[in-house]
Order: structure tokens, then C-alpha cells, then sequence
């Protein structure tokens, strides 16, 4: 083979070769970003039709939910509102045995929403201090614990106090259907 048709043959193949780094950098690494981002994107896509699917598959059990939880709800009415969140916190210590040491409430306006927030201490032994904790958290009213603090009065701790903060929910008129 000839020097000049080496150096043509050379030529080619540098040339193919240049062409070939310029195709694939300008050709096919994008083209292959771009299948994986869309490939991302519609597995994303399907997970979010299957979640909507499940979601209307359980429309009815979602909707009593709600209904349940909206019904518990304090009445829009303060005064009654108030009354009726004291009724369930007396309860509450009544049926628990412990004894109320201070009661605290206040009203919290938001947007969608308003909130009957209380701060109460109350004094016991850890088994009637369990079972208030335990008659709020069952009690039908959408209450809510929001912060609770153990402390004890003597060296043994049979004497406990128990300071926390209460909310009852109140949803305004428009949030209601």
C-alpha cells in the first residue's frame, strides 16, 4: 500500500472517528437523557393514576371518614363550642379519677378553620393519670393532644402532675359542605 493511500485510509478512519464523538455527544447522549427522563416521568404518571385509582375505588369509605370526623367536630357556635369541650375534658377526669388542678382554654382563628386551645394541669398516680390520657384519646370530639409534661412530687413518684395542651377543631361554615 502506497503512502498516499495510507494517509487517505488515515483521513477516513480520523474523520469517522471525529464524526462518530460528534454524533454520539450531540446525538445519542441527549437522545438517551431524554428516554430516561420520560421514562421517569411515566412511571411517576402511573404511579399517581394507581394511587387516584385506589382513591376512587374507596370514595364511600373515605367520605363516611370524613363525615364522622367533620360531625365530631365542635359546633360554630362559641359559647356551645365551649361548653361542650368542657363537658368532654370533665368527663375525662371524672371517669380517669384524677384531679384538675387548672384549666386554661383560649380560641385560635385560622384560615379554614378554628381551633379551642386549653392548657390544663392535672395531679394523680400513673395509673389514673393513663387513664385520662387514654378517655382523651378515645373521646368521640376531635381533640387533640398537643403537648403533654410528666412531673413528680415526691421522691418516689407516686404522686404525678400532668401538664397539657388541649385542642378542640372547629371548622368555619365554608369548609363545611
Amino acid at each position: 500500500m502506497d503512502t498516499k493511500s495510507r494517509q487517505k485510509l488515515l483521513i477516513a478512519g480520523a474523520v469517522i472517528c471525529v464524526s462518530l464523538f460528534i454524533g454520539d455527544s450531540l446525538l445519542l447522549e441527549p437522545l438517551a437523557k431524554s428516554w430516561k427522563e420520560r421514562s421517569k416521568q411515566i412511571a411517576d404518571l402511573k404511579e399517581q393514576v394507581s394511587r387516584g385509582a385506589v382513591l376512587v375505588d374507596h370514595e364511600a369509605a373515605i367520605r363516611r371518614r370524613w363525615e364522622g370526623m367533620r360531625t365530631n367536630t365542635l359546633p360554630v357556635n362559641t359559647s356551645v363550642a365551649e361548653a361542650e369541650f368542657y363537658k368532654a375534658f370533665s368527663r375525662c377526669v371524672q371517669d380517669s379519677g384524677v384531679t384538675q388542678v387548672s384549666y386554661r382554654p383560649q380560641w385560635k382563628q385560622n384560615d379554614d378553620y378554628t381551633t379551642y386551645e386549653c392548657r390544663a394541669d392535672i395531679t394523680g398516680n400513673i395509673e389514673t393519670l393513663s387513664r385520662f390520657i387514654y378517655e382523651l384519646e378515645r373521646e368521640p370530639m376531635a381533640l387533640k393532644i398537643d403537648s403533654l409534661e410528666i412531673a413528680t412530687h415526691d421522691d418516689k413518684g407516686t404522686q404525678l402532675s400532668l401538664g397539657l395542651q388541649i385542642s378542640g377543631l372547629m371548622l368555619t361554615p365554608a369548609t363545611q359542605p
